[in-house]
């Protein structure tokens, strides 16, 4: 039995009056282990959840003032279920549904699980991935799997099941929120110890309301959880609430996860010279260590003396440590002293000084979750920059790829290999080469070994925008972000000393202008370097690539690293009244093929047909019928769907409807196929253009093979329209 046939999805109206119908479904009325989702496709909102009475929790659900103004119900069951599988489903259904954007969800994010159980990677996991594309035919979710690893919506989204060692530092956190005696909170910890991640779960949690949050019985830690978090809402019923990121492009992308998330809102997450408008019960203070004090600011040198003047502080003698404390009455502070990088953040003498007031307290955090290398790779790090390993100790893991390059030119093909096998995979450099590309964008920054390279166009969000993948990222576009695979360049900027085995930098070839000016001490300059490229190193989840421009230093590092070898309801006949993009959209007289290109054939209007309740139409909608069985675990074959007019934008990981006109004669008409899009781009003289675009199957039958659309044909090739969820089967 394939793994589609081990899961029912089932849909219902979500009222009253639909209970007896749920009552019909054998799973919901024998009081077997299911998940449903509830949702409003109107107002775009959704809930989540699992049960073994679902009669009861349907009729709990209609009593909530806001989950009964949710309209539909999908059930899903299947005989495979039980408690430990449903609980996993919903943990991933919340963690998925809430950054594939589709709708905002009611759900709180406690008591999301991530537990071990039998069978749960052979068997289970192939069963989400059916509930998805399941639920993606039924227009409930849109992007595929990998798409939304990828995005910063999944990355830094609330919805998180936290393992045993943070649960433990949210715990902490909170009791010293209860904590009369504890005004501020230093949480340190290494990069990807999941300082960002506790941040934005913390900040949910204060915002949910206790009707909404999602309390297990796995373990004691939810029950205590629980306690602390009913004192935290009694002192703290709606409390006014900041989130403090001092870097402009992580904090852009932090806005746009929270705009996103029911009961958060963009303005929400703050600049620290936004703190000077009001105070705030709690403020949480991600990347700390970048807090500013007033030193080579820049254009930020006035908005910086303002906010000093309205709070009262000396301008020369205050950093934005300063503010934070002032401002909020509790202040926690996620801090990584190793994560300074110039003059113009905070001292560390700042925090050590914040550190030994009697009214702040410290945690720390150890475990790290994002580099799969793991803790003993943070640590290899640290001594390979400061030159503390063994002769000839080097570095291997099977979760994790470490390797040194001596081509340039190889590093950045595997970079690009590993961006178009998994995404999110960028080149990071050194400073130790000018942005002249920035005044003239025809010019290259970087050139070494023939190969010319320019920097990142964008300081905004730059490792999500376009063209990324083929541009050179630096410490200020990626600090805070996590990347699949990074290739690190070492620049001209450091070097190795072998007379005295150490590692030695020049200011000369150090191009960041406000990162060395005012320094005199070269030892400081130095460890503001190597701060960097740690940083950098530790951006990688599946792994990192090293390239070192300085030739004693590439001699140094492979002795250390591994050289790199190249090497729905169906659709009711009988209609009172159809009414144009109100309950109907217009069928097209075509049938797109779920396999190749379809037959000469051209899109005419036929009839309208009606679209079920629940569903928000506009002018920009269509239907067709699909045949054949390569998109069979979203589309079965013969489905008439839903589709819209292609929006524009990226296309990759969804599914579309492409036409293919005819290449003879323009007028007999065109070919059709719906498949999911994937596009990959490479630059000439004459600027970007698509290299290939792959169409893919997504299939029980392995045999469907994946289309590419070359450059020759694209100009044939058309996407008319993107896929919303099967309307008839």
């Amino acid at each position: 039995m394939t793994h589609q046939h081990l899961v029912e999805v089932n849909q219902y109206a979500f009222s009253k009056d639909s209970l007896d119908d749920i009552r019909n479904n054998a799973y919901a009325s024998n009081q077997w282990p299911l998940v449903y989702v509830l949702s409003d496709g109107k107002q775009k909102r959704a809930y989540i959840g699992e049960t073994t009475d679902t009669l009861t929790r349907m009729a709990t659900h209609l009593k909530h003032i806001q989950k009964s103004q949710l309209t539909t119900a999908h059930l899903i069951s299947s005989e495979r279920f039980n408690k430990s599988a449903t609980l996993d489903v919903e943990s991933s259904l919340i963690q998925y549904m809430a950054a594939d954007g589709q709708f905002s969800l009611l759900n709180g994010n406690l008591g999301l699980v991530d537990h071990n159980y039998y069978q749960k990677n052979d068997l289970y996991a192939p069963i989400f991935r059916a509930v998805w594309n399941k639920l993606r035919s039924e227009g409930v979710v849109a992007h595929s799997l990998e798409s939304i690893d990828n995005s910063d919506l999944f990355k830094y989204s609330p919805y998180k099941s936290l393992s045993f060692d943070q649960r433990q530092g949210l715990l902490g956190i909170m009791y010293a929120l209860l904590d009369d005696q504890v005004k501020n909170l230093v949480v340190q910890g290494g990069a990807g110890t999941g300082k960002s991640i506790l941040a934005i779960f913390l900040f949910k949690l204060m915002q949910s309301s206790e009707n909404d949050l999602n309390f297990q019985e796995f373990s004691s830690e939810e029950d205590e959880l629980r306690g602390i978090l009913e004192k935290l809402k009694q002192r703290y019923s709606k409390p006014k609430m900041a989130l403090v990121v001092p870097m402009t492009s992580f904090r852009q992308t932090l806005k746009k996860a929270f705009r996103h998330i029911a009961g958060l809102s963009a303005d929400m997450v703050i600049s620290p010279s936004e703190l000077a408008q009001q105070r705030y019960d709690i403020v949480l203070v991600d990347e700390s260590h970048r807090l500013r004090k007033r030193v080579n600011l820049g254009a930020y040198y006035g908005a910086f003396d303002k906010a000093c003047e309205v709070l009262g502080f000396d301008k020369t003698r205050c950093s934005e440590v300063d503010w934070v404390c002032k401002q909020a009455d509790k202040a926690v502070f996620f801090y990584d002293e190793s994560q300074s990088i110039k003059p113009s953040d905070a001292n560390a003498d700042d925090f050590d000084r914040l550190k030994s007031e009697a009214t702040t307290q410290e945690q720390t955090l150890v475990s790290q979750f994002r580099v799969r290398g793991g803790n003993a790779y943070v640590e290899f790090v640290d001594a390979l920059l400061n030159v503390g390993l063994a002769n000839g100790k080097q570095f291997n893991s099977k979760n994790y790829e470490f390797s040194l390059f001596d081509s340039i030119d190889e590093m950045v093909a595997t970079i690009q290999e590993k961006n178009h096998q998994f995404g999110l995979s960028r080149l990071i450099a050194g400073y130790a080469w000018p942005w002249i590309s920035k005044k003239d964008p025809n010019l290259f920054d970087i050139e070494i070994e023939d190969v010319q390279l320019r920097w990142n166009r964008t300081n905004t969000d730059w490792i999500n925008s376009k063209n990324a993948e083929y541009e050179v990222g630096c410490i200020h576009t990626t600090q805070g972000y996590d990347l699949n695979y990074a290739g690190i360049i070492f620049g001209e900027e450091i070097g190795y000393d072998k007379n005295l085995s150490t590692i030695v930098v020049d200011e000369h070839k150090y191009c960041d202008r406000n990162g060395k000016q005012s320094i005199t001490d070269p030892n400081e300059l130095k460890q503001y370097i190597l701060n960097i490229y740690k940083t950098i190193m530790l951006r990688g989840i599946k792994g990192t690539f090293i390239y070192a421009c300085n030739e004693s230093l590439r001699e140094y590092l492979a002795e250390h690293i591994p050289m790199h070898h190249s090497a729905v309801e169906k659709h009711r006949v009988k209609v009172i009244k159809l009414r144009p993009f109100i309950n109907s959209v217009p069928l097209y007289d075509l049938q797109a093929a779920a396999g190749g290109f379809s037959e000469t054939q051209k899109a005419e209007n036929k009839e309208w047909i009606e679209v079920p309740e629940g569903i928000s139409l506009n002018k920009s909608m269509f239907a067709c019928q699909v045949v054949g069985e390569s998109m069979n675990k979203v589309i079965p074959n013969g489905s008439t769907c839903l589709f819209r007019t292609d929006p524009g934008g990226s296309r990759n990981g969804k599914i579309v409807l492409v036409e293919l006109s005819d290449t003879t004669d323009g007028e007999t008409g065109s070919h059709y196929t719906v498949k999911e899009y994937e596009s990959f781009k490479e630059e000439d003289e004459s600027g970007w253009h698509h290299q290939k675009i792959m169409l893919k199957p997504i299939s029980y039958d392995e045999g469907f093979e994946v289309l590419e659309v070359t450059e020759d044909s694209s100009s044939y090739f058309r996407v008319v329209g993107e896929f919303l969820r099967v309307l008839e089967q």
